[in-house]
């Protein structure tokens, strides 16, 4: 359930609701094209500014959608505990596999902080439990310690790890082994982390590009090093374009441009500015993904 190419799903959206149509349809061309998870209501999935409704919403609609086809592992990640427990309920009754639990944002958690959260949410729900670490966007950062101390909790079986070094991972596969599985949480590094243990990725890059991200981690498993090397250099000018201005609008921008959704997004998100939009354009161009 927690190996492989996996996609951090955007959230379509039209005149201001989700746009239910163009997530059912982008969830079956992402299966389609050889992804081996889904994950709705992340950062990608504008999670932040979802109501609560429509945050369960979606992630039932992904169930759904995927009729067990590939796992749904839901985002139910909150800087209130309380609140991450209410959504983690949520996501289970909805059918989720699987809960992606962020460090809380904003806040600024000490370490003994971050634990007890994480285990409160664990004790909360039977799903299995994929930490989240991104320093970038939430002001504090998940260390190897407290992760270790998190894997001796059962239900937690992953971490995805975004803090955008190859040390980090070594750090986690060199204290825990195979106990705790690491996915890449930044799809620029996704093959270096592969070749020091990660079992997979959880990526942005796939939302536009799934069959390359799902062929470069297939051929790493096949133990073709070439083909991956390859296959990994290849998708990175479309990971710089899709990071040229924060994620996801670059993301909306790409689908939009394919024609397989809207690029709405909402505030504080807006529109993608028109130079790297222009960037992001030639390199789709380039990759054949739009004429």
């Amino acid at each position: 359930m927690f190996v492989g190419a996996m996609t951090a799903l955007v959230t379509p959206m039209r005149d201001g609701q989700v746009d239910e149509a163009a997530l059912e349809a982008l969830v079956e061309w992402q299966i389609a094209q050889g992804i081996d998870a889904l994950i709705p209501c992340g950062t990608t999935g504008e999670s932040a500014t979802l109501n609560t409704q429509e945050h369960v919403r979606v992630i039932e609609r992904v169930v759904k959608a995927t009729k067990k086809r590939v796992p749904v592992i839901a985002g139910a990640g909150a800087n209130a505990t309380a609140e991450a427990i209410e959504l983690s309920k949520a996501a289970h009754e909805a059918g989720a596999d699987a809960l992606l639990q962020v460090t809380p944002y904003y806040n600024r958690p000490t370490q003994e902080g971050l634990y007890l959260h994480f285990r409160a949410i664990a004790e909360s729900t039977p799903l299995p439990i994929v930490l989240y670490n991104v320093p970038a966007r939430t002001g504090c950062d998940l260390l190897p310690e407290t992760i270790a101390r998190l894997a001796e909790l059962p239900t937690v079986v992953a971490v995805k790890e975004a803090t955008g070094t190859v040390q980090r991972t070594q750090q986690i596969i060199g204290r825990l082994g195979d106990r705790l599985v690491v996915l890449c949480g930044d799809d620029a590094i996704n093959y270096p982390l592969y070749a020091v243990g990660a079992r997979g990725c959880i990526s942005v890059v796939s939302n536009v590009a799934p069959k390359l991200v799902a062929d470069c981690w297939d051929a790493h498993v096949a133990g073709d090093a070439a083909r991956a090397k390859k296959l990994h250099y290849d998708s990175l000018p479309l990971a710089e374009a899709l990071f040229s201005e924060a994620s996801p609008i670059p993301t909306k921008t790409a689908l939009g441009l394919m024609g397989r959704m809207s690029p709405e997004l909402r505030l504080p998100h807006h529109p993608m500015s028109e130079a790297p939009k222009q960037k992001l354009r030639a390199v789709l161009t380039a990759m054949g993904l739009v004429k």
